[in-house]
């Protein structure tokens, strides 16, 4: 698979080994072939196929379903599976098997190689979940646009705006792109990219706005950041619990809503200190569109009301991004990413239960992993400062 003229012909073919192995690893797992884990692939088999027979029998998006959060470019990856020839699982499974390889190939091919073993073990330290969401495919995507954006800022940008289409954090990848005409470039191409994705599906399947209906309404879910304090609470006697909300484990009780509303708040601030960190730049390398990527999306994730397990695959993917580059400041923080993935390999599945139940275990790893990945956060946001600005980071 990997034929890089950059890699002596032993360490293709060990490369080469190595993903197959991890990668088979995987597919048994999610297929329940191989049991290292509870099983996982029930948003695909039972969720996402779901929504593709309603938009198969009914023509329209699933807006009634409160757990359709997504916009509406992420249908065609819920529709794609049913028209190859394979079960729905099966042909899940190829599509994110082909961008896994793809997103391998395409590191391999850079002048720096460290990406690529940084997603080589990135992928399966997440587990099975991995490759059981769609998230991979948004990832690959959102890899193939940052890395294409040297050359073809406005084809760099296409390829994040079809992303931002399926998914919405990529549009979050543009923020490093250099002013003046190469970030013209590449913000028309994500802008064409997103619309010419969401237009082919309210084409053919009609509205889909609600889904931004769903994610104003969800709360506090159990793997958040947010969520660490009611853990702690619920020992102290806090009358909430934990319950099924919008498609995800929900913290439900006293002072939820309003540290949702918190949680809002702290992600608009993290986006305004981002453009003022773009007024502030003095010097800008090649890696700087890379790091900015891995930044903001680090303080997306930790100031979110929702942590999925699947999310990490979207740090893994920009951590690898920044490893190709010689001049990234993301050094320690691709190692933080790469610690928080595996530790959310143990909290997802094997201690979710754990977690859902605020045992001292349960809450023990979801502190490690959240503090993993608040440690990345900050330490990405302070040497992106100090790399391109040329100052301390203010301290307030």
């Amino acid at each position: 698979m990997i034929t890089s003229q950059r890699l002596s012909a032993r360490t293709a073919l060990t490369i080469t080994y190595l993903w197959l192995a991890s990668r088979v690893l995987l597919l048994l797992m999610v297929l329940d072939v191989v049991t290292l884990f509870e099983s996982v692939n029930v948003d695909v088999a039972g969720v996402y196929r779901n929504w593709y027979d309603v938009m198969r029998t009914t023509g329209s998006l699933p807006v009634g379903d409160p757990t359709w959060q997504y916009p509406p470019g992420a249908a065609l990856l819920m529709v794609a599976p049913g028209v190859l020839p394979f079960g729905y699982l099966s042909g899940f499974m190829a599509i994110l098997v082909a961008c896994d390889a793809l997103v391998t190939v395409t590191l391999a091919h850079q002048p720096r190689q460290h990406g690529l073993w940084v997603w080589l073990a990135g992928v399966p330290l997440l587990g099975p979940v991995v490759y059981a969401r769609y998230d991979l495919a948004v990832a690959a995507l959102a890899v193939l646009g940052l890395l294409r954006l040297r050359g073809s800022p406005a084809g760099g940008g296409l390829l994040l705006g079809v992303a931002t289409g399926l998914k919405l954090w990529p549009a979050l990848a543009l923020v490093g792109v250099p002013s003046g005409g190469q970030a013209r470039r590449a913000v028309l191409g994500a802008a064409a990219g997103a619309s010419v994705t969401t237009l082919v599906v309210l084409v053919f399947l009609g509205q889909g706005a609600d889904f931004l209906t769903a994610q104003r309404d969800r709360g506090v879910e159990v793997e958040s950041v947010w969520a660490l304090g009611f853990h702690l609470a619920r020992w102290a006697g806090w009358p909430g619990e934990v319950s099924s909300s919008y498609g995800s484990m929900e913290m439900i009780g006293p002072w939820t809503r309003e540290v949702g509303q918190w949680s809002l708040v702290a992600t608009a601030l993290c986006l305004l200190w981002l453009l003022y960190w773009r007024r502030r730049v003095r010097s800008w390398t090649d890696a700087t569109p890379y790091d900015a990527a891995l930044a903001a999306v680090l303080l997306f994730v930790v100031t979110s009301r929702v942590i999925s397990p699947q999310y990490l695959v979207w740090l893994v993917g920009l951590a690898a991004v920044c490893a190709t580059a010689r001049d990234s400041s993301q050094r320690p923080v691709v190692s933080l990413v790469l610690a928080a993935t595996a530790v959310t390999m143990v909290e997802f599945p094997t201690l979710f239960v754990a977690v859902q139940e605020s045992t001292p275990l349960g809450v023990g790893v979801l502190l490690l992993r959240n503090g993993l990945l608040v440690a990345a956060a900050v330490l990405s946001c302070v040497r992106l400062w100090r790399s391109t600005t040329g100052e301390p980071i203010p301290a307030d």
